[in-house]
């Protein structure tokens, strides 16, 4: 088992650099100038321009602003603002040092700022994806125990329609419905604007009822058809049918052969999930106004803040990484038949 945690963290290292050099490649490409968007002003001085560009380092050819980026370099900070302060030795240390850089928009660090807003999108997404694997797993469950009724229409239905609607969709239709006509629920933030600190446990309840309702549908409707299929398959087993033979009850049939061992794959998915929390919340955080580390990454793309947006591709990249290894070792640990060469 070490050896193999082992081989696959090894394996993980050159994902992990294929996806920031495809990232900062990306973002190398796209359209506009965030020392125009910085420095933009009727008094600015192409100077001013151009010093601000060596301090961030895009005067340099791509290669080596990947390597700044990785490595770190000393850098100075300019004084665009005007008020006296100059210049400002320092040093960069770089990613590879956990050293993500600092905002081109407000200067303050990328990794604080990522900081700040994980805790939101962990609320949000942890709760989706309990919710996700809650009702996907009975759904589909259900419909394998009424096979071929209108249980088991309805619910493949269901899941259908959840992977057909796009979020962003539903998310204004909901809003429109329960916000906007019915006035039941809040339409976006996380809490009240009126309250002044302190913690109402009601208050952010309602205000996580809709995204994390339109965030789990997904994961609903997928997990939902994958375990009626497991559980329908594991049930032609010779196994399953021993045990029908041996005179055990279908309940004990279900619980200790059919539910026990349909649900084997559907636990690994549990670490793709993690890694795909990001992704999934950067659509929903935006529609809802949720301030979570996705509205964070669209108001940086906004702006042309590619610090900031890189330091959110590392950590949605480490996510995923992590989660696809976990549920790697998850298979091999529920699996004991699995035999690791």
């Amino acid at each position: 088992m070490i050896k193999y945690f082992q081989r696959r963290i090894l394996q993980a290292i050159p994902t992990f650099f294929g996806v920031t050099i495809l990232s900062f490649l990306i973002i190398l490409s796209a359209p506009g100038d965030p020392v125009a968007m910085i420095t933009w002003g009727p008094n600015m001085q192409s100077d001013t321009n151009e010093a601000m560009r060596r301090q961030l380092g895009l005067d340099q050819p791509p290669l080596v602003q990947y390597v700044y980026w990785l490595v770190g370099n000393d850098w100075t900070l300019i004084d665009i603002d005007g008020d006296g302060v100059g210049e400002t030795p320092g040093e960069r240390l770089g990613l590879l040092r956990g050293d993500f850089g600092k905002s081109i928009k407000n200067k303050r660090p990328v990794m604080q700022q990522i900081a700040q807003r994980i805790p939101a999108t962990l609320r949000l997404g942890v709760s989706a994806l309990a919710l996700g694997y809650l009702l996907g797993v009975s759904l589909g469950v259900l419909a394998a125990v009424f096979h071929r009724t209108w249980v088991d229409q309805v619910i493949r239905i269901i899941s259908v329609l959840g992977n057909a609607v796009p979020q962003f969709w539903l998310g204004l239709l909901l809003i429109i419905i329960f916000s906007v006509q019915l006035d039941l629920l809040p339409m976006s933030g996380m809490q009240n604007i009126t309250r002044r600190g302190g913690f109402d446990l009601a208050d952010e309840l309602r205000h996580m009822v809709l995204p994390v309702f339109v965030l789990s549908l997904n994961w609903i409707a997928f997990i939902s058809r994958f375990t009626r299929t497991q559980i329908l398959e594991v049930l032609q087993q010779d196994y399953v049918r021993t045990a029908y033979a041996k005179g055990l009850q279908t309940r004990v049939v279900w619980l200790r052969h059919a539910l026990r061992n349909g649900l084997l794959p559907v636990a690994t998915f549990l670490g793709p999930s993690i890694g795909t929390l990001l992704a999934g919340a950067v659509i929903i955080e935006q529609v809802f106004q949720w301030p979570g580390l996705g509205k964070l990454i669209i108001d940086a793309v906004f702006a042309r803040d590619y610090p900031v947006v890189m330091g959110s591709v590392v950590i949605a990249s480490v996510m995923f990484i992590v989660g696809v290894l976990l549920s790697d070792v998850m298979y091999v640990i529920l699996d004991p038949r699995i035999r690791l060469e």
